[in-house]
């Protein structure tokens, strides 16, 4: 992580569960994260429990990441107040309980805005700053399981994850888009796709919760994978990392 040291790192949806464990992590190896999330007391809560020589390299800053002027709004104040962005973790995603045949359709269009188009419109910010100077930085895009399989069919269990499983499979595809177009551009960015199998955090269906019966990641799990990811040597790329704890079965 030493070509990291004083670099700064944007987190989206850093307010809870893998996200704050990400942005908590990075800090500690030496970066200044920016922490985004429309639930911004809780990064605040966050930045205390951080050794006091740390607490100042976790800046909270509100972001909707599913709304265009939210997002531009954000990255103006923090290429203004840093001047650039060196790592992206896109993290911020949101699953509504409901099934595909009566939910509410503008709940299920706010999954697809947050987990699809939150992933869009910051990494193209992130990326402007990258190629204007011409940085190899890095994107990291937090997927899930879903981005590769969809839910196991269950006699006993209604599915309730909608259109969570295709706005990450259009995830994964995204990141392909990615590698593919940093390539083609020139640029030495790296995009890494991590997709963990069933983490306990408060975005979990209790549904998916009972299913599984205490088998869970934890949040700090996937922090280690980010670490492991962006900690590769400039000429190494890890295209896709699937994490699942022991005895899943999804």
């Amino acid at each position: 992580m030493d070509r990291w040291q004083n670099r700064l790192a944007v987190v989206t949806g850093a307010s809870s569960g893998i996200g704050s464990a990400i942005a908590v992590e990075l800090v500690k190896a030496g970066l200044t994260v920016v922490g985004l999330a429309r639930r911004v007391e809780r990064i605040k809560e966050l930045q205390q429990r951080l050794p006091a020589a740390r607490k100042d390299k976790l800046v909270a800053l509100y972001c909707d990441v599913g709304s265009e002027s939210s997002v531009t709004e954000a990255f103006d104040w923090i290429i203004q107040k840093f001047g650039a962005i060196d790592i992206l973790v896109n993290n911020a995603g949101t699953l509504q309980s409901g099934q595909l045949v009566d939910m509410n359709p503008a709940l299920m269009q706010q999954v697809i805005q947050t987990n699809i188009m939150g992933v869009v419109l910051c990494t193209q910010r992130a990326v402007r700053s990258m190629r204007e100077r011409k940085f190899d930085g890095h994107v990291v895009i937090i997927n899930s399981i879903l981005g590769h399989k969809t839910m196991t069919a269950r006699e006993d269990v209604l599915p309730d994850v909608n259109v969570y499983p295709p706005s990450k499979h259009a995830v994964t595809a995204l990141t392909e888009g990615y590698r593919q177009e940093f390539l083609a551009l020139g640029t030495r960015i790296k995009v890494t796709s991590i997709s963990p199998g069933v983490v306990d955090t408060e975005i979990l269906p209790d549904s998916i919760r009972d299913a599984i019966s205490g088998r869970m990641l934890h949040s700090a799990d996937i922090a280690q994978a980010v670490l492991y990811a962006v900690g590769t040597p400039p000429h190494v790329q890890v295209h896709e990392i699937i994490i699942k704890p022991v005895g899943e079965t999804l």
